[in-house]
């Protein structure tokens, strides 16, 4: 009988463990912002191509309108429908994402987008809506990425161009799962959207032959199938679906910005900022005190005066603006630990900050001498207007100061320079400096300055002379050249139904 060899038993292995996602990201930016996990909804898709194609339709490039406020209108809802597929079946997940939900902070900020866009449907002054669409990037941004400090909100400024290009290839997936062959929705969609337009074709077409008064309200609705008119949409297309793309992709998962609020940058020593700020204070201090002799002096003429307050303006408007970020500057990096520190603060950034509200002042008391001389203008206006701003954020530094930190600044600045804009718009600009220098008996009324105002204006406009008003009246029609639905606008409007009856009633041009 023979033995059989020994056997070795086999070493025991411990099984393996089952993973599942949702597996963390490895992008840099992986740690404040992973984005989405799963791809984007079907509902996401559709709401962002139907935002590209409002768009596409209703956007006018060259004027405001009320296509800019109906575009909004789509991006809006396409953020807020914004949201990954829910996968069904499977393991549950390890880490379970809530749906974010936005604060009070961030819908305000998205109402103030909303509202700057919509300056376009009842202002005609091209100048106030290109600086209202500007802010409104900015808005926009805060309210879909946040933003509390300076850092972050520069952060949150940044991220929209970011997200629109990280958004395609979160679309393209969500796209492709809508389109497998199993579910065969993507031929269903295809074929709705097919049988539509053949309908809306074929009954519009009839419908149009039968009724005159519909065929020309159709004619204005659809627009041109030129060549221009198909690029303009791809075009106009393309950007909305990056727009829109961007803002479902931060609505969906936000970037996390909150480290960047919370870091303090290195501290100087005491003497390295004091010393230099310190002089800056004594400068100020001296050039208020000259401004006060001149001021109480009174002898030079009011022309002479006008003409000096025209020359340092600019320079006192310079001045005020880099102060405030030399504030900012000293409030980050000044050590504040002992209580001399913190003293020390209070001593000299108090100070700077007065004598620059008093310089701010001063540039203020300026161009208002200055507009009393001269007449106003829009560069004057909106110029004033930031100052004002200014003195505003310079009061609210004053009030931080108690405390030495004051998180809610930069938030409370930039929404007091939003409402600041949006107020300016309410007012009419182009109205209030058409108004303003009506009743400028200095100087001879600037006809053709006049006509180079937007339509906002003619209202105002009316009280001229006869043969002065059918003048400025004629410049501003230019103007108001035939647009579709699209540019209508009611500063346009009640604009074109006051020079219609000027020219109605028998009144004609100079």
């Amino acid at each position: 009988m023979s033995l059989a060899p020994p056997t070795t038993p086999a070493p025991q292995t411990k099984p393996l463990p089952v993973l599942h996602g949702p597996w963390p990201s490895t992008a840099p930016w992986a740690r404040h912002w992973p984005g989405p996990v799963h791809p984007a909804s079907a509902l996401t898709v559709a709401a962002v191509a139907g935002a590209a194609v409002v768009a596409a339709l209703s956007l006018p490039l060259d004027r405001p309108g009320v296509g800019w406020l109906l575009t909004a209108l789509a991006g809006l809802a396409a953020a807020i429908v914004a949201g990954p597929v829910q996968l069904k079946g499977g393991p549950p997940p390890l880490v379970v994402r809530p749906r974010y939900r936005p604060g009070p902070e961030r819908v305000a900020w998205g109402t103030a987008t909303l509202a700057l866009f919509a300056v376009g449907t009842f202002r005609s002054a091209g100048w106030l809506f290109v600086l209202c669409l500007l802010v409104a990037t900015l808005t926009g941004a805060l309210a879909l990425a946040g933003g509390r400090s300076m850092r972050s909100i520069f952060a949150a400024y940044t991220m929209p161009f970011v997200a629109a290009f990280r958004s395609l290839p979160w679309l393209t997936r969500g796209l492709t799962r809508i389109n497998r062959p199993a579910g065969g929705a993507g031929v269903r969609i295809a074929a709705t959207a097919g049988v539509s337009v053949v309908l809306l074709v074929a009954f519009g077409g009839l419908l149009a032959s039968a009724d005159l008064h519909f065929a020309s309200a159709l004619e204005s609705l659809v627009p041109d199938l030129g060549i221009d008119t198909v690029f303009r949409w791809f075009f106009v297309g393309g950007l909305a679906v990056l727009s829109a793309g961007a803002a479902a992709y931060l609505r969906s998962a936000p970037p996390d910005l909150s480290t960047l609020d919370a870091t303090e940058g290195r501290k100087v020593h005491r003497w390295e900022w004091a010393v230099p700020l310190g002089l800056l204070t004594l400068l100020f201090g001296a050039f208020v005190s000259v401004q006060a002799v001149v001021l109480f002096d009174g002898d030079e003429p009011v022309r002479a005066f006008a003409d000096e307050a025209r020359q340092g303006f600019w320079q006192l408007s310079f001045v005020v603006g880099l102060t405030l970020l030399v504030l900012a500057g000293a409030a980050r990096w000044a050590p504040r630990e002992k209580p001399a520190d913190r003293l020390l603060i209070r001593l000299i950034l108090g100070v700077l900050t007065g004598l620059t509200l008093v310089i701010a002042a001063t540039a203020l008391h300026r161009i208002n001498l200055y507009t009393d001389e001269y007449g106003l203008t829009r560069l004057r206006l909106l110029v004033f207007w930031c100052e004002l701003w200014f003195v505003f954020v310079l009061v609210l530094i004053l009030v931080a100061g108690r405390n030495l930190r004051a998180p809610w600044l930069p938030r409370v600045a930039i929404a007091a320079g939003v409402l600041a804009l949006i107020g300016l718009a309410v007012a009419n600009p182009d109205g209030v400096i058409a108004e303003r220098n009506l009743r400028h008996n200095n100087q001879p009324i600037d006809l053709v300055y006049l006509g180079n105002l937007s339509p906002d204006a003619v209202p105002a406009l009316m009280k001229l002379p006869p043969e002065q008003r059918a003048c400025v009246l004629r410049a501003i029609s230019d103007d108001l050249r035939p647009g579709d639905w699209r540019t209508w606008n009611l500063g346009s409007a009640r604009a074109r139904s006051l020079i219609n009856g000027q020219v109605g009633s028998g009144q004609g041009w100079c």
